[in-house]
């Protein structure tokens, strides 16, 4: 009978034991919460209040998520074609850049954008290398029309028409065979192409003689022709500029 009493006083007790513990969780979940709404109102009254504290915590917020996205996307490779822009603002070439451009895009309905790069990829290579921009310019013009998918007959692809088992290799360190159909990659594959036969060669008609053979144009008559007479007309152009530009200038000088 006392066992049986003790008992029920135990189960008693851990009722009321449990009870407790259930009311005290509540209450301090429900001051939590309280806490929290408080502190939400408050912190939205000084954002609404100060703007410039609003600013900051949404440039801390984007930086944060540029972060997160950063590490959950894998680095690409530098070399890889895909990486690169093949535009140019026009307002970031020079006047002598900015014109060749200009006309290339009206003679050859190209966008002047895409052209642009085209254009300031040949000043850059041809510093480089030490052939004249307007050349390789005139070399796109005759092989390709300055379409950058362009296929010929034998096989080459791109802006300057290049082989692209021929110069596997060259092309590997771009990312690959089908970076030939990347403006920039193709050009300067085509660049080094030309280097190197200029070396084989003693005048620059034979190197691009057998520049055109290699492109499935040798065939052609007049290549090496039209590929000379189309840098002149670019040579005009730039021409044509600087003199407008001495006489801009000389204007404004008596003024």
């Amino acid at each position: 009978m006392t066992a049986r009493l003790n008992m029920s006083r135990l189960v008693l007790g851990l009722q009321i034991w449990a009870a407790d513990v259930r009311e005290g969780f509540v209450e301090i979940m429900r001051h939590g919460l309280a806490v929290f709404g408080l502190a939400v109102v408050l912190v939205s009254v000084t954002f609404w209040a100060r703007p410039n504290l609003q600013a900051s915590a949404s440039e801390l917020l984007l930086g944060w998520l540029e972060i997160r996205q950063t590490d959950t996307v894998e680095t690409p490779v530098v070399n890889n074609a895909a990486t690169r822009a093949t535009t140019k603002n026009l307002k970031n070439l020079t006047p002598d850049q900015l014109a060749v451009t200009r006309w290339l895009s009206r003679k050859y309905r190209v966008s002047a954008e895409p052209l642009g790069a085209m254009v300031a990829e040949a000043w850059s290579l041809g510093e480089r290398s030490q052939l004249a921009p307007h050349l390789i310019l005139a070399i796109m013009a005759v092989e390709s029309r300055f379409n950058p998918f362009a296929s010929g007959s034998q096989g080459a692809v791109g802006l300057m028409q290049i082989e692209v088992k021929a110069h596997a290799e060259a092309l590997g360190q771009f990312g690959g065979q089908l970076s030939a159909f990347d403006p920039l990659t193709n050009v300067r594959v085509g660049v080094r192409h030309l280097q190197g036969l200029i070396e084989q060669t003693e005048t620059l008609e034979e190197a691009l003689w057998l520049y055109g053979s290699s492109s499935g144009q040798a065939s052609e008559s007049q290549y090496v022709e039209r590929v000379l007479a189309e840098q002149q007309l670019l040579d005009k152009v730039t021409e044509r500029q600087s003199t407008a530009a001495l006489a801009a200038k000389g204007l404004r000088a008596q003024l």
